[in-house]
């Protein structure tokens, strides 16, 4: 399976740091590789040790859904066609912004998760770091 290098991942959480610390936001960074395991990790100082799990599995379910973690958002809340789904999985899906794929000639190759301000922050630190890939 052809997937993200260390130093694509290494890349990937530069442009994410500096975006954060732009925003003045320090942040929780992860990447996975294609199938959906860790590549690399940050936590700049001052991010919450509780969104190291969150950063990696918003990546992880930006891998298990092929899409951004933001798209599922409206559909898990109560009444949604997918309520309960954040639940599923042993509890590591991430249902709200901050996990995008990342792709190259279509096809996904990774994915990045940011964790620790408030999910427009994520969001935005998480598409700097996206489009550095």
């Amino acid at each position: 399976m052809e997937s993200i290098t260390l130093e694509e991942a290494r890349a990937v959480i530069s442009a994410a740091e500096k975006k954060a610390a732009e925003i003045e936001c320090p942040m929780d960074i992860a990447v996975v590789d294609a199938g959906g395991n860790l590549k690399a990790h940050v936590r700049m100082d001052g991010a919450f040790v509780g969104s190291i799990t969150i950063s990696i599995n918003k990546a992880y379910t930006a891998i298990a859904f092929k899409q951004e973690t933001r798209h599922l958002q409206e559909e898990t809340r109560p009444g949604g066609s997918i309520f309960g789904l954040s639940d599923a999985h042993g509890g590591n899906l991430v249902v709200f912004p901050g996990g995008i794929p990342l792709v190259r000639e279509g096809r996904i190759m990774g994915a990045i998760g940011v964790s620790t301000g408030t999910v427009e922050q994520d969001q935005e630190v998480a598409e700097a770091g996206a489009s550095a890939y």
